[in-house]
């Protein structure tokens, strides 16, 4: 351990911020909730909106307008998927690493540190789109995540945090499957709903 050394919050180097690391799983979460919003979720809002606006008079129809907000939600959703997905730069914690790469703390890593009252923590460092507070994921841009960065086991880095400055002791960097919360279909769904619909109301048997 190397002791009295301590490591300053990174600086923001030109460029960084534009990178887009993710995790594959994380990377699979997002195409998952792309597909089910463009395959499913906006066909089954079109339909209740093209039903409404066969119900005569749109300017007082609740349902044509909410359908219409809906569509435009879905949209602006399918539109920074897209962009995330495109833009995605993929690193994979289970890749072997050598040297340096395999003690410090980059993106990826998982590190385990305590803070000036002795207390330890574990946290993950994942991408902006798959921090998970419940599973402690942060993101690499976040003021934890930038005061880990490039720490090795034994560093005192400083956490430049809303709430003031705090020493932490980083006491172990490994590099081990990070296990990202999968896409679910939300409740209430559009196209969910009309799916019961069609279970409660199975078409005649001839």
């Amino acid at each position: 351990m190397r002791k009295g050394y301590t490591r300053k919050p990174q600086r923001d180097e030109p460029g960084t911020q534009s990178k887009n690391y993710i995790t594959p799983s994380g990377l699979q979460r997002l195409k998952d909730e792309h597909r089910f919003l463009l395959t499913r979720e906006r066909p089954a809002v079109t339909q209740v909106v093209a039903w409404a606006a066969s119900n005569g008079d749109r300017s007082e129809n609740a349902d044509y307008h909410y359908g219409k907000r809906r569509l435009r939600q879905i949209d602006g959703r399918i539109r920074f998927l897209t962009k995330q997905i495109e833009s995605a730069e993929v690193v994979d914690p289970e890749t072997p690493r050598a040297g340096q790469a395999a003690t410090r703390a980059f993106f990826g890593a998982t590190v385990r540190y305590a803070n000036s009252t002795g207390a330890e923590r574990v946290v993950s460092i994942v991408g902006t789109d798959e921090v998970d507070l419940s599973r402690k994921h942060i993101s690499w841009v976040s003021p934890l995540g930038r005061a880990l960065m490039k720490s090795t086991a034994g560093d005192r880095v400083v956490l430049q945090a809303p709430s003031g400055t705090e020493y932490l002791i980083v006491l172990e960097v490994c590099y081990e499957r990070i296990s990202v919360e999968p896409f679910r279909e939300p409740p209430g769904a559009e196209s969910s709903a009309k799916g019961l619909s069609r279970e409660a109301n199975p078409p005649d048997e001839r």
